[in-house]
């Protein structure tokens, strides 16, 4: 990491700490954006990394957006039949894992919300071809897919998401360093766009990010990041049995005696990671309870750690996989609620455009 890009993390993460510690006493204060885009089904790397925090900020009564981003498939997936059933599927994980939509918080895809997309073109014209053709994320996503002829929505994709943001004026972001390049160039659409158009009396607030406190969640083979692309994952879908399964084939090593060890023993260290997000102990005791058990007792413990954890969960899953109707209510009536904000957003727009009849 680079000075520069070191100083930018760590102003990040301190702005971060300062938001949190505010939201425990005015959560009203703030409007979270969050989502996912519907590629397949969530995995226990979204459950831990995000799912439990948005659980956790919507009960403390933050206003929270949760976006389905089904047009951003599109940027690098051919596989757009399964979209739709997609979509479905986030909600059921999104419900069974805590997460209740109400008033204070929408569930939406975006693909139903044209205001928001009706900012693109105001905002393409506040950023320059050199500086999306640099965003470090972009970069990264178009190599992790193997792209080789990269369409202009992929280009585009940082300034789509400064739309999802910025339409119902989130303020708050949940998200990993890797994803800060997003979020600045947001603020600086917001900032520009206030600047040009509005400067007495600005229309977009700044968006800062909510750093994750959960470590890096890896899969399986203990040396990725966890994906089903990469065969790593256990899918919150998944059986007792199935996960009991999946677990077994996981990489250790050939020391016995159980240590904590990241550096040097990454893939045990991941295995007692997981039983600690599970469990709340830390992984170190973890490690020194299982000591000469070796592998097979560190891969028997996950496995009872993580069904006992996923158990509630699956079987609110298995009540919303009969309740389709309910689903698709959820879906459009929180894309009533965000176009209701878009409209009045989009209104705003024109106003200081100039671009009202």
């Amino acid at each position: 990491m680079s000075e520069e890009n070191k100083d930018t993390f760590e102003a990040a993460l301190e702005m971060s700490r300062k938001i949190e510690a505010d939201i425990a006493v005015n959560p009203k204060k703030y409007r979270v954006l969050t989502g996912d885009r519907p590629t397949g089904r969530l995995h226990i790397g979204h459950y831990f990394g995000s799912l439990q925090n948005r659980v956790r900020l919507s009960k403390m009564g933050v206003p929270t957006m949760i976006l389905i981003a089904d047009y951003q498939v599109l940027t690098d997936h051919d596989a757009f039949d399964q979209i739709s059933q997609n979509t479905k599927q986030l909600v059921i994980d999104y419900i069974a894992a805590g997460i209740e939509p109400d008033e204070n918080v929408i569930i939406y895809p975006h693909s139903y919300i044209p205001e928001c997309n009706q900012l693109m073109i105001p905002f393409l014209t506040l950023v320059s071809n050199a500086e999306l053709s640099r965003n470090p994320t972009v970069k990264e996503e178009i190599a992790a897919a193997g792209i080789k002829n990269v369409n202009a929505g992929m280009y585009t994709y940082p300034v789509h998401q400064a739309c999802d943001i910025l339409f119902c004026k989130g303020t708050v972001v949940p998200v990993g360093k890797d994803q800060l390049p997003h979020l600045e160039l947001t603020s600086t659409i917001a900032r520009r766009f206030n600047e040009k158009f509005c400067p007495d009396n600005p229309v977009f607030p700044m968006t800062h990010a909510l750093l994750s406190s959960t470590p890096s969640i890896k899969g399986l083979d203990g040396s990725q990041k966890m994906s089903k692309s990469r065969g790593n994952a256990i899918m919150l879908c998944a059986t007792e049995d199935e996960t009991a399964k999946l677990i077994k084939k996981a990489k250790t090593d050939g020391e016995r005696h159980i240590s904590y060890d990241p550096v040097n023993r990454p893939e045990v260290a991941n295995l007692l990671q997981l039983i600690s997000l599970c469990t709340h102990e830390a992984p170190e005791a973890i490690a020194e309870r299982i000591g000469d058990g070796g592998g097979g007792m560190l891969k028997n413990t996950l496995t009872e750690a993580l069904n006992e954890e996923l158990r509630p969960l699956r079987a609110k899953r298995a009540e919303l996989e009969k309740n389709p109707d309910y689903i698709r209510k959820v879906l459009l009536e929180g894309a009533e609620k965000a176009r209701e904000i878009g409209i009045q957003t989009l209104k705003e727009v024109r106003h200081v455009m100039n671009m009202e009849i």
